[in-house]
């Protein structure tokens, strides 16, 4: 095994900022270690999030987001992840971080970054009763927020949550 070396260089300020939750997430990945949901900030280094309808068009999406991310020989559900909450009819995409600040208000999809945090299910939670993981969440992707977008405005998944709404339940929806 070989190790590259990187020029990314921090600075104490850098390491402060992102360790002075430290306890919160420690207690976040033990939640996660125990099968339990779980609240992370969005942002940072981790990831964001799409919130759109869930519905005949969105599935759509899904399939066409899983054979662009799909590698040969290798899962057909290859989508980045997914939760589905079928209480409140939508999905939630994860999506790479600093997404929010590109992403143009758009009519099928709401995106969410910093300051927001968001309550994911258990890791294990593949179905109903509650919010699971329509598609699971790996270690080596998200979804593609280009294609995400595109495919939103071809299949209009709609309606879309408004970022408001978003914002001050999202934390609390699991």
């Amino acid at each position: 095994m070989s190790f590259q070396s990187t020029t990314e260089r921090f600075t104490p300020g850098d390491v402060a900022t992102d360790m002075r939750d430290l306890a919160t997430r420690v207690k976040n990945l033990q939640a996660l270690q125990q099968g339990q949901d779980f609240r992370l900030p969005l942002g940072g280094r981790l990831f964001d999030i799409v919130v759109t309808a869930s519905c005949p068009e969105a599935y759509t999406v899904v399939r066409l987001l899983d054979e662009v991310q799909h590698v040969p020989g290798e899962r057909a559900d290859a989508c980045g992840p997914v939760i589905e909450d079928p209480e409140r009819r939508w999905l939630i995409w994860l999506v790479p971080p600093g997404t929010s600040d590109t992403w143009a208000p758009h009519r099928y999809g709401t995106c969410l970054g910093r300051p927001h945090e968001v309550v994911l299910p258990a890791i294990a939670q593949a179905e109903p009763p509650g919010p699971y993981w329509l598609r699971p969440c790996r270690g080596d992707r998200l979804v593609p927020p280009v294609p995400l977008q595109a495919f939103l405005d071809r299949f209009q998944p709609g309606p879309a949550p408004h970022e408001e709404v978003l914002g001050t339940i999202l934390s609390a929806i699991f």
